[in-house]
């Protein structure tokens, strides 16, 4: 579908006038709620005011915990007793004068597939039930020493592949009978819920923006290499990245400030110049051209397509306006779905594993596993090809943007799917279409570059809309401009779910 036949289509754009009776709030009278649900950059203000410590927010976010995550089941593990250890550490040093930065107090959730020292790290997996790393992810000594308190490991799909989380299903704090996205899923309904300030995923084909369009949070993909993934379960190693979940636009910028940096011991971290994030959400956005990717606007779902005209309506009096654009394709790289590329890489994490634990894992991985083991991860000869492939698209990508400067489309096609309806997917593979693409994310990760979602309205029953801008390679500065300038326009970032403690938690039905 091209730009004139998307927004010239008859399609309705009231659903985001429903907010209240559909299940939204935006304020509270309960001062633990209140507190829990600041932004990043407000309760930063408030630590360094005096005017809340950090032990009572970690406090909040742990009674909050210990309330709605039987309901959400968004945590695997809960650090109550080193997070409140971290926190009263941060209160004693603002009170000797010293302060580590914004970040200072605040609880973050981390995603259990990144390692945590003495913390147990599953990745969602049984194969990994007792795993107890020695040292933290390079992200994760980056945030302790930025002054984070780290509140807990949250829930994922199994080895972050698209599956089943051995330790159950995490439920969408905007409709618990929904799926929240994956395979951040913990990460997004911990965030969400205010179970915590902000949150860290991971993203291989979009596992950061998909929770976060579904949830009504803002998901940041940084260019590959530019976050560290060292201490990290990888996925798919060529596609892998680690990205900050949260309220705001800014909130991300302040994540990202600390995220982002070189690592010598990581293979696939790249030098790059320092930036300051939170200062490039000043530069100006009027001058900008926006590009709609040709086929991005294809079979839609109405209310997402309603959703996005209204988006681009809004964005075109913030830029010079938008026009079709052409992204190259992704197929001769190997790393489309289940390409060469992505079975050699899960092949040569898990065969090991495989060989050693395959009962363990849940089942759809565990036919994956099979799967790649009958084939030895694919043809070597393809594997190779394929990664020349990529190596030169990401080499041409940015050509991709010479008469555009960022890319704006739907973050994912399709509302939130039901649990029931998502499990089942997951069991049946015999019954998806593959050549329906449900989610725009996955070639983001093959060209390498960085991609925002940020909630860009709701459906008449409620449920989040995520809208996504890309760019060229490192333009994240230009892109958190964009996304705060369209944020600052509009009111979905403001919208929190209504979650009671009597609310009934629907069944989910296993196969």
């Amino acid at each position: 579908m091209t730009r004139r036949e998307f927004v010239g289509s008859a399609v309705g754009v009231a659903a985001w006038q429903v907010f209240s009776s559909r299940g939204f709030a935006a304020a509270t009278t309960s001062p633990s709620l209140d507190l829990t649900t600041l932004t990043l950059v407000e309760v930063s203000a408030r630590i360094r005011s005096g005017a809340v410590t950090s032990v009572q927010l970690t406090e909040a976010c742990l009674d909050r915990i210990a309330v709605f995550d039987p309901k959400l089941n968004a945590f695997i593990t809960v650090m109550r007793t080193a997070a409140l250890t971290q926190a009263r550490e941060r209160d004693a040093e603002l009170k000797a004068g010293q302060s580590r930065g914004p970040l200072h107090g605040i609880p973050i959730a981390l995603k259990d597939n990144i390692d945590t020292a003495g913390v147990r790290t599953t990745a969602g997996s049984a194969v990994f039930g007792n795993r107890i790393p020695a040292e933290d992810a390079t992200v994760v000594a980056r945030l302790v020493a930025a002054g984070a308190v780290i509140i807990g490991k949250t829930n994922l799909y199994e080895f972050a592949m698209g599956g089943i989380s051995y330790f159950g299903p995490v439920r969408n704090p905007w409709a618990l009978d929904r799926d929240p996205g994956g395979s951040s899923s913990g990460s997004a309904a911990a965030l969400a819920g205010s179970l915590c300030l902000g949150a860290i995923g991971t993203d291989t084909g979009g596992s950061v923006r998909q929770p976060a369009a579904h949830c009504g949070l803002v998901g940041l993909k940084p260019t590959n290499g530019l976050v560290p993934v060292r201490g990290i379960v990888p996925g798919v190693l060529s596609l892998d990245c680690c990205g900050p979940m949260t309220r705001t636009v800014e909130d991300a910028a302040m994540l990202l400030n600390v995220l982002a940096g070189y690592d010598r011991l990581d293979i696939t971290s790249v030098e790059h110049s320092r930036e300051d994030y939170v200062a490039a959400l000043r530069q100006p956005v009027s001058g900008l051209r926006l590009g709609l990717p040709v086929g991005y606007f294809d079979r839609l779902d109405p209310e997402v397509a309603g959703a996005m005209r209204e988006a681009l309506s809004v964005l075109g009096t913030l830029t010079r306006g938008s026009k079709d654009m052409n992204l190259p394709p992704t197929s001769p790289a190997g790393m489309d779905g289940g390409g060469s590329g992505v079975s050699a890489e899960l092949y040569a994490y898990h065969e090991e594993l495989g060989r050693r634990d395959l009962p363990k894992y849940m089942l759809p991985e565990r036919r994956r596993i099979e799967a790649l083991s009958r084939t030895q991860g694919g043809d070597a000869a393809d594997y190779v090809r394929g990664k020349w492939a990529l190596e030169l698209l990401r080499r041409t990508i940015d050509d991709a943007f010479t008469d555009f400067d960022l890319a704006v489309m739907p973050t994912e096609r399709v509302l939130p799917m039901t649990l029931d309806a998502y499990i089942k997917d997951a069991y049946d593979t015999t019954a998806r279409d593959p050549g329906l693409p449900f989610s725009n994310c996955p070639p983001i990760n093959v060209y390498g570059i960085p991609a925002i979602s940020i909630p860009c309205g709701f459906s008449r029953h409620g449920l989040p809309i995520g809208m996504m801008i890309a760019g060229p390679r490192f333009s994240e500065g230009r892109i958190l401009a964009l996304a705060k300038a369209y944020e600052q326009a509009t009111e979905w970032h403001r919208r929190r779910p209504r979650l009671t403690p009597e609310m009934a938690v629907p069944e989910v039905r296993m196969p």
